[in-house]
């Protein structure tokens, strides 16, 4: 890791949630070149400011987190904007990389790229057995054709980029936005708008019998500086922390450490997204050491209090 620390490193999507984690644990590390383009300096759709991005920061290695994120609801009512902008930023970035001359390309992708029905635990090989889950098939596929260009790439040019594929993350700085928030935030929120307005239940999508494993995002920081260090294979790897919890038993332990003491009324109408999500991390740890260190209810303790004090100092709904 400390031969890296010199490179130029530009991180797309730095100043989002993942983004800032990995950004500090960057600077923790010794790495102090760093560059974080904004969205109003450089709009990654676009072809001509992904070229200026380029020529103007010089980057040696490029971690590609940018994207176009959020939950079931807006997935469904935005797919196409999900897989445009999430295809062409990859893209582009990825061939102007290569263009240029960089060193090295990480390709963050997602494991809604995973069949519906993919066996548990989700192993890498799975990853081309069936079609994603429909709600959020547009952001997985497009996400997927990272893997198909990094491996392409190494195979035409010798261009070295690598994919991971992290699980659902979550903790303090997550979006609570009930417009684009994933699961854990929107029922925190839920749960704090119940406790200020004395309402004697919250409603969550569902019928609570899907499934999802989470990973603490400080932890999933952790794994893309290891694989930005060390690792330089083809394969795409999965990031997760090996636990599973029904989105029941999920809104339970939020209530329980939140202190709600009302009740949980699930909105059937509603989609409930893949059944299960469980990944196996084994190549992770065997390929570059990484194993998620967070508990899941002490991360989402942490997550809990964050929220809850953001709230009452006004900086968060």
């Amino acid at each position: 890791m400390d031969s890296l620390t010199s490179k130029k490193i530009i991180i797309t999507g730095g100043d989002g949630f993942l983004g800032k984690y990995l950004v500090t644990k960057l600077k923790e590390c010794g790495y102090r070149n760093i560059f974080v383009p904004l969205i109003n300096d450089y709009n990654l759709v676009e072809n001509e400011a992904v070229k200026r991005l380029y020529r103007e920061s010089k980057p040696e290695i490029v971690i590609h987190l940018a994207a176009v994120v959020g939950g079931i609801g807006i997935s469904k009512k935005k797919p196409g904007s999900f897989f445009y902008d999430n295809l062409i930023m990859g893209a582009q970035m990825m061939e102007q990389g290569r263009l240029f001359g960089l060193q090295k390309f990480v390709a963050i992708g997602t494991i809604c790229s995973y069949p519906k029905f993919a066996p548990i635990p989700f192993k890498e090989e799975n990853l081309w057995d069936g079609y994603p889950e429909e709600s959020n098939a547009s952001y997985g596929l497009a996400k997927k054709m990272l893997l198909v260009q990094s491996q392409a790439y190494r195979q035409q040019y010798g261009f070295n980029s690598i994919c991971l594929l992290p699980v659902n993350l979550y903790g303090p700085g997550d979006n609570f936005d009930p417009k684009a928030s994933h699961v854990i935030s929107s029922i925190i929120k839920k749960v704090y708008d119940a406790k200020e307005n004395r309402k004697k239940h919250i409603i969550v999508w569902g019928d609570g019998k899907a499934s999802r494993e989470f990973l603490y995002v400080d932890d999933a920081a952790e794994g893309i500086l290891l694989a930005t260090a060390s690792y330089n294979k083809p394969e795409p790897v999965n990031l997760g922390s090996g636990m599973e919890i029904t989105i029941k038993d999920l809104a339970s332990l939020i209530c329980e450490l939140s202190g709600f003491n009302g009740g949980i009324k699930w909105d059937t109408s509603k989609p409930d997204g893949q059944p299960r999500r469980l990944l196996d991390t084994t190549r992770a740890t065997q390929e570059f050491g990484f194993k998620a260190k967070t508990g899941f209810r002490e991360g989402l303790q942490r997550t809990i209090e964050w929220y809850k004090e953001q709230r009452i100092r006004g900086l968060i709904k």
